[in-house]
């Protein structure tokens, strides 16, 4: 579990006291190497420089708060895109590499807060490709299909709950369980996750994750960990998780979570009175809406502030992760009324283009509610790296043991 501070993008000053001189004297030198007059001898230096960088896995050369993103190779252009400039969209940040004079070497030149975490890729001629020099990936969505390189800063610490620990107990998980809904027309797909010697817990508290492949996914939410280490450490109650799939089970790239995600009243609909009571028979789910939570990123983020707000009656916990507000801005009045009911929320956000307009614009309507509500903001962008290191804090925030 984290500590997080909002900390804005910051430009070339630097702060007083802190020590650039590493990361100043390496640039200097490949500049200086790179002059040489004689080819072969610069050549030789360059690549022994190049070298050196490598072994200590220095590449992106980060120090401090200044990043030197880095590629070898012949090109006609290199440019460096992802979390920080939206993936393209930012159009006012310059993603543009330049070529080290007498070599191949191509340098662009950033700084971030020192805590941040960033996906990326190098377009190399205007193809993407991952850095074949650095080790760090992050898995990305819809689907969890490929990755990308991760720029991690200095003070970027990964949650301690995301690692499988031999010594902890782990849960019983089925999956790929079809339920055939009226409601909706067509059969959904789920996996369940029920903690270690559940069969003597009774009834146990219940989260319904929307996306639910991708936050069971080791390589994306990688949940089911997550689960195992804090109800093992007594962080949280044993709690059951059923991770509701939106791709078609005989056509899996057949993904239907933008349609029933977008504050679908028949979605909710088939939640209330097929996929509930179906667990609550079939599992040991509690029946009771202070022990229900729905949770979800992106668009599942709008999801559970919908059915929270909705029907309060059923969800009485919501987890809410980088919310796609925007598509559906009507959220809001739905959120506002004046007798808001009385429920748990965990809200996050990343501050580096992603959904922290929109969130604190809806943490102001939770404080005038009787909500209890709790709110973060990282250092990070719209990336399951963001999502899955807040698993355990989002969590603790509902489920906390007493």
């Amino acid at each position: 579990m984290r500590l997080f501070f909002l900390i804005c993008l910051v430009g070339s000053i630097k702060a007083v006291g802190q020590d650039y001189s590493p990361y100043q004297n390496a640039l200097k030198e490949i500049y200086q190497l790179a002059s040489n007059p004689d080819s072969a001898l610069r050549a030789n230096a360059v690549e022994k420089w190049w070298a050196n960088l490598r072994e200590q896995n220095q590449i992106p050369l980060i120090v401090e708060d200044s990043v030197a993103f880095l590629y070898q190779g012949e090109a006609k252009s290199v440019m460096w895109t992802g979390d920080f400039n939206g993936w393209g969209y930012d159009k006012t940040f310059d993603n543009n590499g330049k070529v080290i004079p007498n070599t191949h070497l191509w340098i662009l030149k950033k700084s971030f807060p020192k805590d941040a975490r960033l996906d990326y890729k190098i377009v190399v001629d205007g193809n993407q490709i991952l850095d074949p020099e650095n080790a760090h990936q992050q898995w990305s969505g819809v689907g969890g299909g490929s990755p990308n390189s991760e720029l991690r800063m200095p003070l970027w610490k990964e949650s301690q709950e995301l690692q499988e620990n031999s010594a902890v107990p782990h849960g019983t998980i089925k999956h790929d369980i079809l339920i055939h809904s009226k409601i909706l027309g067509y059969q959904v797909m789920y996996s369940v996750y029920l903690p270690n010697g559940y069969e003597k817990l009774g009834k146990l508290p219940v989260v319904y994750v929307t996306d639910g492949y991708e936050y069971l996914h080791p390589k994306l939410g990688n949940m089911a960990t997550v689960l195992d280490n804090l109800i093992a450490e007594k962080k949280i109650k044993p709690i059951a998780a059923i991770f509701v799939d939106h791709r078609e089970p005989i056509n899996r790239s057949n993904n239907k979570r933008m349609q029933e995600l977008a504050m679908n009243t028949n979605y909710l609909e088939f939640f209330v009175k097929e996929l509930i009571p179906h667990i609550e028979k079939k599992y040991p789910a509690a029946p009771d809406a202070t022990q229900r939570a729905i949770m979800g990123t992106s668009m599942g983020a709008l999801t559970s502030t919908y059915f929270a707000f909705a029907r309060p009656d059923v969800f009485g916990l919501a987890v809410i992760q980088s919310p796609a507000f925007w598509t559906k801005p009507q959220i809001y009045q739905l959120c506002s009324g004046p007798s808001n009911p009385k429920m748990k929320i965990s809200m996050t956000s990343g501050v580096i283009n992603d959904t922290s307009k929109e969130s604190r614009k809806m943490k102001e309507i939770l404080a005038t509610s009787s909500c209890e509500y709790h709110y973060r903001e990282v250092n990070e962008g719209h990336s399951w790296g963001n999502w899955r290191n807040l698993i355990d804090d989002v969590l603790i925030d509902l489920f906390a043991a007493n």
